[in-house]
């Protein structure tokens, strides 16, 4: 009797822990859901306002074709169980059909989903002002059907299909699968677009400040929040020590995000003699981004180590960028995602509790992470070139001279954001 009840009791236990885990994806996939307002805020906000409604546009596209080609095909090819190419990309079970979910897929499918758009909303930032609707569309369709899921499959499913994890891997939420690919793709699409008009003139890099930056912090802060989904959700869990773990990984989040954005704030002090307002915002994204790989490997002081290194690397990568290297990011979208994703997860190689090389671990675990992260940029540039180059060829990557400096709002849209009071005389 006793064994009856206890055997009851754990099973019981056993079903509210997964309910809870169930409960805590979701409520984290809605967190994550919500990030696509804080991109589109960062955008708006560190762009001309002549550019805004081209820029809402852009990101609420990217979560609706997202949504609809991660569920039609992308999920398949990131999860599906029989395996193509020796474990390069993956389709659903041919008794499945092409689509391959069950009753206990569904919230994952949208947790993935969310972070499908996340990629493809990376790159909008970098190539804002000065592009097409129509190729954007085009480019972030295939990215969020091809690209990104079959990127994904090498390491997220966590079997032993999954060549990145098989070979020890270590990226909790993305740092490399999200950020470093939408970075990488962002750095290429920068750079086959060309930069705005009146960028860089007779030798010169000139300014050409955003319109809002209370609109731009203002998507920091819902970015910060939404991040607790982002990083806590990737657990897959709530429940028994699985509760502490979450915690932990929501703690780490907020000390990297923290330190970055003070980092950035004393670093441009020095620096310029003024603390920077867009770089320290840009400073906590660093520090997200940056924590999201290891945010479930290494503890509070490599937390703060990963967030510091990230805060003070996003100021130097994005003056690089622009100033030597020339190349136009309006918002900084491949310094913060591409440089900081790939820093972030080489980094849990040095801090990591288990493996780490301070912690007595060697450097296998480095190297590991250095390669598997280098994996994820190079075909993310590899891909977004050729996709690029094919829209380039056909229907062209950027509006016209007129339309970029009269504003896209207009001219793609038939818009004004901010129209002019105007009255009529009868």
């Amino acid at each position: 009797m006793i064994n009856e009840q206890q055997e009851a009791l754990s099973k019981a236990v056993e079903s509210i822990n997964s309910d809870m885990g169930a409960l805590w994806i979701t409520i984290a996939a809605i967190l994550v859901f919500f990030m696509q307002a804080g991109f589109t805020l960062v955008e708006v906000g560190f762009t001309r306002s002549k550019n805004s409604g081209n820029i809402i546009m852009k990101n609420i596209m990217d979560l609706c074709v997202g949504s609809l080609m991660f569920w039609a095909v992308g999920y398949g090819i990131m999860y599906g169980s029989d395996t193509v190419l020796g474990g390069f990309f993956r389709l659903s079970p041919a008794e499945q059909g092409y689509f391959f979910f069950s009753a206990d897929d569904w919230y994952n499918l949208f947790f993935q989903t969310v972070f499908c758009a996340t990629a493809a909303t990376i790159v909008s930032g970098a190539i804002a002002g000065r592009t097409k609707f129509s190729t954007y569309l085009i480019y972030s369709a295939i990215l969020t059907t091809i690209i990104y899921p079959i990127s994904g499959s090498w390491y997220w499913p966590f079997d032993d299909d999954a060549w990145l994890n098989v070979a020890g891997f270590v990226d909790f939420a993305g740092s490399s699968v999200v950020h470093a690919v939408g970075g990488g793709a962002a750095l290429v699409a920068a750079i086959m677009v060309g930069p705005r008009i009146g960028k860089y003139t007779d030798g010169k890099v000139n300014v050409i400040p955003g319109h809002n930056m209370i609109l731009g912090a203002l998507g920091v802060f819902i970015l910060w929040l939404g991040w607790f989904g982002f990083n806590g959700g990737s657990q897959l869990a709530w429940g028994g020590s699985d509760t502490v773990a979450t915690g932990s990984v929501i703690i780490n989040t907020n000390l990297a995000a923290a330190i970055g954005a003070v980092a950035a704030l004393f670093f441009t002090w020095i620096k310029y003699g003024k603390p920077d307002i867009s770089m320290t915002l840009n400073g906590a994204l660093a520090g997200l981004v940056g924590i999201t790989a290891g945010c479930g490997a290494v503890n509070a002081w490599g937390a703060l180590a990963i967030g510091l290194v990230c805060g003070i690397a996003v100021v130097l990568s994005i003056e690089g960028i622009d100033k030597k290297l020339k190349i136009d990011d309006p918002v900084g979208a491949i310094s913060v995602h591409g440089v900081c994703g790939f820093i972030g997860t080489v980094l849990v190689g040095v801090f990591a509790i288990d493996g780490g090389l301070i912690n007595g671990g060697g450097a296998s675990l480095l190297l590991v992470q250095t390669y598997g992260s280098l994996a994820y940029i190079l075909w993310a540039v590899i891909t977004t070139f050729i996709v690029l180059f094919i829209l380039k060829k056909t229907i062209g990557l950027r509006v016209s001279k007129q339309e970029e400096l009269e504003g896209l709002d207009v001219h793609e849209h038939d818009i004004e954001v901010y129209p002019e009071f105007t009255t009529t005389e009868k």
